[in-house]
This record gives structure tokens, C-alpha cells and sequence, in this order.
């Protein structure tokens, strides 16, 4: 049975090197102590693996050796990122574990069960050459205080979020901060996921203020299901005071939007922070850029998949990433 760490075929070889020259004109290159390249993917469907460097028709996943290099190539280029939509069977992260080699991280939830969190986990994956864990790790839910007091409305939930936030603490180049993903549930239609996001966005608010006084950032990211730039979920998403910087506002997130309609893209993926608005602390890293890295045109080109199969072997999400400075 053919191995990750196997010679690739010639074709993926030739692929993998078009993949990393795209990579290295649209992201950053990684600094050691003086950039931090922060991303979040949603990753469809990351569970099984089928073991051939081309599954068959015949096989179930079609995720594939192939596809799994060109998804680790994708994460080395960050330096910690969120992924969401990670299966109970994590067989492909493991062995994406295995290529990316020993100097790479991770830390994950155990699965969502119950139907609305969909066999979920959330993970980590940092390159321990630019960053180390700081100690904080957990799962988050709404005290019930909280909501007596009315710093989450009453109406705004019924029920704990079908995926419970997770936060872990990170630091790199002499700064700590606290990253905080999640996967907001879909629901059955837009106007369903506003109390969640209005009370995901008061409850980090009121978090981010606890965790300032261990000056500590606090960066949030994800999928939360957000549909385009200024309607009521963004609206909801940014009540608080979480800031999105423009240039991300241009990012498109699906590999079905259309080429130069970002306005009307879907704006499912976010990396947000609080920038000193409302009381609310401001982050200490400098904030440098951000965007998203489309695959499209370099990730399996040989294959010539249409974008839903390539979907299921790559992802219907592009990676965002932002690059904050550390050090001049």
C-alpha cells in the first residue's frame, strides 16, 4: 500500500512544485521573530483517506495521497491554523501529520455529538519552530450568570452552541495571544444563525476583556457562516466591536464565487479582533495584511475535476490567512 512518505509520482511532483510557487507569490514567507501568518480553513469533510497516490472510481473518500500533499503544502506555509470540519475518523490528519514532519503541532476537540454538530472537531496545527503553546486549552460554553445579568440577551440562545467554541493560548517572537475558533451552525436559513451570532459576539467581547488582564491578544476565527459584507449576520458578527480589516472584506472565501463579485461572495470564513472600540482591548501585534490563497488553478490541475469534485478532495473554502508584524 502506497505511503505519504512515499516518492510521489512524477505528475504530483511536478504539481507540488507549480502548488509552492503559487504559495510563495500569495503568502507571506515565514519570518522567525518578526512575523506571525495566523490562517483558518475550512477543510470539507476532513476525515478519511483513501491510501493511492489516485483514488478509483470505485473508492470512498475520493481524498486521496495526491490531495492530502497538496492540503499539507497549503498549511506549511502558516504558522498556526485553525481547521475546522475535522471527522471523528482523523485518519488524513494523521497521516498530513506524518509529511508535514516533527516540527508541527497539534491540538484538537473531541467530536460534536448530536446531529447539529455534524461528527465535528476543531484543531490546531502550528509549526513549533515559530510558535509553542502557552498553556490555556478548552472548550467554552455561556455561564448561565451571564445571561442573567443581560450581557448575552435572554432570547439570543435556547441552547449552548451546537459546536462549542474552542480557545487555545499561543505565543511566538515574545507575544502571547489566545485564539478562539469555532463552526457556527448553519441552520435553516440566515435569519436563524443572527441571536447566535449576536451572542457569540457579546460573550467574546466579555471574554476578551478577562483574558486583557493577563495581556493577552485575542484573536477569534472560523467558519461562521456569515453570507456577504454588511448584512444582518456580519452586522451581528461585528456588534461588539470584533473588526475585520478591509482588505479581508475583499478575500473570497468559496471556490464557487464568482471571479470579481466578492461583494456578493459568501463570507462563511473570518479572522477577527477587537481594536480598542467600546472599552474593548486592542491587539499588540501590528496587523500587516491578510487574504485567501485560491488552489484552484494549481491543486490537482491534471486531473481536470470540476470545482464540486475537486471540492471533496481538497475543500469548498479557500485557507484565510492574515500576517501580523512582531518585531520591526
Amino acid at each position: 500500500m502506497p505511503s505519504i512518505m512515499d516518492q510521489p509520482p512524477g505528475y504530483v511532483t511536478d504539481e507540488l512544485r507549480e502548488l509552492r510557487a503559487a504559495l510563495a507569490a500569495n503568502v507571506p514567507a515565514k519570518i522567525l521573530d518578526h512575523n506571525l501568518l495566523i490562517a483558518t480553513w475550512n477543510i470539507r469533510a476532513f476525515g478519511d483517506l483513501t491510501e493511492k497516490w489516485a483514488s478509483e472510481a470505485r473508492d470512498n473518500p475520493k481524498r486521496d495521497l495526491h490531495a492530502l500533499v497538496c492540503i499539507a503544502e497549503i498549511i506549511s506555509r502558516f504558522d498556526v491554523i485553525a481547521i475546522q470540519e475535522v471527522k471523528s475518523s482523523i485518519k488524513a490528519l494523521r497521516h498530513m501529520l506524518k509529511y508535514l514532519g516533527p516540527n508541527w503541532g497539534l491540538i484538537l476537540t473531541d467530536v460534536t455529538k448530536g446531529s447539529p454538530g455534524n461528527d465535528e472537531r476543531l484543531a490546531f496545527l502550528y509549526d513549533t519552530r515559530k510558535v509553542q503553546l502557552s498553556g490555556l486549552a478548552c472548550e467554552l460554553v455561556v455561564p448561565k450568570e451571564q445571561l442573567d445579568r443581560g450581557v448575552i440577551a435572554a432570547d439570543a440562545l435556547d441552547r449552548q452552541f451546537a459546536r462549542t467554541p474552542y480557545a487555545v493560548s499561543f505565543k511566538s517572537g515574545g507575544k502571547t495571544f489566545v485564539l478562539v475558533t469555532l463552526h457556527v451552525l448553519y441552520g435553516s436559513s440566515a435569519q436563524h444563525r443572527v441571536p447566535e451570532l449576536k451572542a457569540l459576539a457579546d460573550w467574546l467581547g466579555e471574554w476578551a476583556r478577562n483574558i486583557n488582564a493577563w495581556q493577552h491578544n485575542f484573536i477569534a476565527l472560523g467558519d461562521f457562516n456569515i453570507d456577504r459584507h454588511g448584512d444582518d449576520l456580519y452586522d451581528a458578527f461585528t456588534s461588539s466591536g470584533l473588526y475585520i480589516p478591509e482588505d479581508m472584506n475583499q478575500a473570497p472565501r468559496s471556490i464557487f464565487a464568482k471571479p470579481g463579485a466578492h461583494e456578493t461572495s459568501k463570507f462563511y470564513d473570518q479572522i477577527a479582533w477587537f481594536n480598542g472600540d467600546n472599552g474593548l482591548p486592542a491587539l499588540s501585534m501590528q496587523y500587516a495584511r491578510g487574504g485567501s490563497f485560491d488552489f484552484v488553478p494549481t491543486a490537482l490541475k491534471s486531473l481536470n475535476l470540476t470545482k464540486n469534485q475537486l471540492s471533496w478532495r481538497i475543500s469548498d473554502h479557500f485557507p484565510l490567512w492574515t500576517e501580523f508584524i512582531l518585531r520591526d
